[in-house]
């Protein structure tokens, strides 16, 4: 891996690696990024030492506590809480709580690096942060939900604040969650601060849009790509891994433009449906029931398949949008997707495709957009809601879907331009890495060493 690398950054990656053991999925963002800095190692050395990516890589502080709760049978069980706040030159520390079994460290922190960049790319202010637990909200009740809610932000709510760290949803921290994570927060500190989580419903503080944000976004920015290149995604086939919110409101997107999805997925396997997903159907199994999909295949009787093994990339189709998690997509997958002729690959997850299949995946020709840039709608929309809050004001969903349509238009046109710029057109990874860090990096040589 190392030897991919400019030899500039080899040492400092070698750097990382030893002030960071064991966390993979940190180093793999860490190292997309060094990949991506090559064109300046030698034109512009003042971005590329190490004074400067040494502080980027460097977390300005990582909080972690244990999340003592009860559960319906008067059981304590103890989680453990994370808020990695990774970097805060262009705005307050922003990012997601994801409540998942596998969230760990590396995890957080990953997320959080990816967040910098991201967010430097929908040119709002805002920095780079990320959080969340080891729960699984699965299989809970309301009530063990809230409890545990309760604990996580009894010890949270002193390091976040709307000029300070602004938390929002990720996997498993949807309205629910957000709803009694904002209501101790407001009863630990008499204060009804609507800036200090996103994602809130409509009556208390919420945005228009947000719960579509992230799908639609993705689906905007692919629909850019597709632009582009002198193509559109009507009547296009189309793939999206995950059923979660991402993936439902991609699905909804990518319908409205002329597109068909036929497959998505969840934890136990995938579904082609061959006619178009029903949506009205999906929705009310995943977002009212919380079930699965297996209670799709049933409604829609023979004209559905529901595999158990397998791969969702198996699927033949010209749109594919991971939008479940991270390295979902691997090598396997990237080279079953070119077999069966796929033209763009748009990340709505953070980081779902390994380094191994989007190197294949750029090297066939497939139109391929890193989350960072792709899935930026989400957490633009949560600084639109950060804006509406501040006003005391509430847009309507046409000006707020306008205002998102028109930030991801102009993240494409800022990652194209930084791609010709440096020297390799239509490369939307290096585009949106070098774009992102290059503001970051900007703003923290003006505020000197700190």
């Amino acid at each position: 891996m190392i030897e991919e690398l400019h030899p500039a950054f080899q040492t400092e990656f070698e750097q990382v690696l030893a002030r960071n053991p064991g966390e993979r999925e940190f180093h793999q963002a860490v190292f997309e990024v060094m990949l991506s800095l090559t064109p300046i190692a030698g034109t512009h050395p003042e971005y590329a030492s190490w004074s400067i990516l040494q502080r980027v890589c460097e977390p300005e502080r990582q909080i972690i506590f244990r999340v003592p709760w009860v559960d319906d049978q008067g059981t304590v069980h103890i989680n453990r809480g994370f808020r990695v706040e990774f970097n805060s030159a262009i705005g307050p520390y922003k990012g997601g709580l994801r409540f998942h079994p596998s969230v760990n460290l590396s995890i957080v922190k990953f997320l959080g690096f990816e967040q910098i960049f991201k967010n430097a790319l929908t040119g709002l202010p805002i920095g780079g942060g990320k959080g969340g637990s080891d729960f699984d909200p699965k299989g809970r009740s309301d009530l063990e939900i809230m409890r545990f809610c309760q604990s996580f932000m009894t010890e949270l709510y002193r390091h976040i604040g709307e000029y300070t760290d602004v938390p929002a949803g990720d996997i498993g921290v949807g309205g629910r969650e957000l709803g009694y994570l904002f209501g101790q927060y407001k009863r630990i500190t008499n204060r009804y601060e609507s800036a200090v989580l996103t994602g809130k419903g409509l009556p208390w503080g919420g945005s228009q849009v947000r719960t579509e944000a992230t799908g639609y976004g993705t689906v905007f920015f692919a629909d850019e790509m597709l632009k582009a290149n002198g193509r559109s995604l009507e009547g296009k086939r189309a793939v999206v891994s995950g059923s979660g919110n991402v993936a439902i409101y991609a699905v909804e997107k990518i319908h409205q433009l002329g597109g068909k999805v036929i497959a998505c997925s969840d934890s136990g396997g995938y579904i082609v449906d061959e006619a178009g997903l029903d949506l009205d159907l999906l929705k009310e199994i995943k977002e009212v029931r919380r079930g699965r999909l297996t209670e799709y295949a049933e409604a829609r009787g023979g004209a559905v398949r529901h595999i158990t093994d397998g791969s969702i990339w198996d699927v033949p189709c010209e749109v594919a949008l991971p939008c479940a998690t991270q390295n979902e997509l691997p090598e396997a997958g990237a080279k079953a997707l070119i077999a069966n002729g796929v033209e763009l690959v748009a990340e709505g997850a953070n980081m779902p495709t390994t380094p191994d299949a989007a190197k294949l995946l750029v090297q066939a020709g497939v139109l391929y957009a890193p989350g960072k840039a792709s899935n930026a709608g989400g957490v633009a929309t949560s600084a639109l809601e950060m804006q509406q809050n501040a006003s005391r004001d509430s847009w309507s969903f046409e000006k707020t879907e306008a205002r998102l349509q028109h930030i991801m238009e102009t993240i494409h046109h800022d990652c194209m331009e930084t791609a010709d710029k440096y020297g390799d057109p239509g490369n939307y990874v290096m585009g949106a890495n070098l774009g992102g860090y290059l503001r970051v990096a900007d703003a923290m040589v003006a505020m000197g060493v700190i």
